[in-house]
């Protein structure tokens, strides 16, 4: 147990996490402006408060869904091994976990509809932790699953922490 410490995850998440956040923010970043845009065609004297309004909106939008969804897939590392799970996450903040495995209480997973029209799983390490579960996103599903049958192996082999 000497070598868990706090380090830099080794593994990426999958790359089809890049498309499924792009897809995750559009659903966040569209809506009002296609509003406005709408708005815009069908009311022609307001047309140039509504095409600002378009403008106002869209451009954060657009930037928000082509810059955020790289900079998490840099960010977002995982790791486990025989002694702990690694995970870094975030992407204006970012976060740093390890948790041993003495310390896990419950390993899940997750699909919602968008991960599963990208064949990607979630993991959730509930811990004994105040900072909380560790949350793993933008797995393939099939190491998803890997990863929860490792982590279910080895922390029945690992004596809990007394502490």
């Amino acid at each position: 147990m000497d070598d868990v410490r706090l380090r830099p995850p080794r593994n990426r998440v999958e790359r089809r996490a890049v498309a499924w956040w792009t897809t995750q923010s559009s659903i966040f970043a569209l809506p009002l402006p296609i509003v406005f845009a709408v708005l815009y065609l069908f009311i022609p004297p307001a047309r140039t408060w509504f095409g600002w309004c378009l403008a106002i909106t869209l451009v954060p939008g657009l930037a928000y869904m082509l810059v955020m969804p790289a900079w998490r897939y840099r960010v977002h590392r995982w790791e486990t091994t025989n002694d702990a799970v690694y995970a870094a996450s975030g992407w204006l903040w970012q976060r740093w976990r390890v948790v041993p495995l003495s310390r896990i209480q419950t390993v899940d997973t997750l699909r919602g509809p968008l991960q599963q029209m990208f064949r990607l799983s979630g993991i959730t390490v509930t811990t004994a932790s105040a900072s909380g579960a560790v949350k793993i996103k933008g797995l393939d599903h099939r190491v998803a699953a890997d990863v929860v049958e490792h982590l279910t192996k080895y922390t029945q082999a690992t004596p809990g922490d007394a502490t």
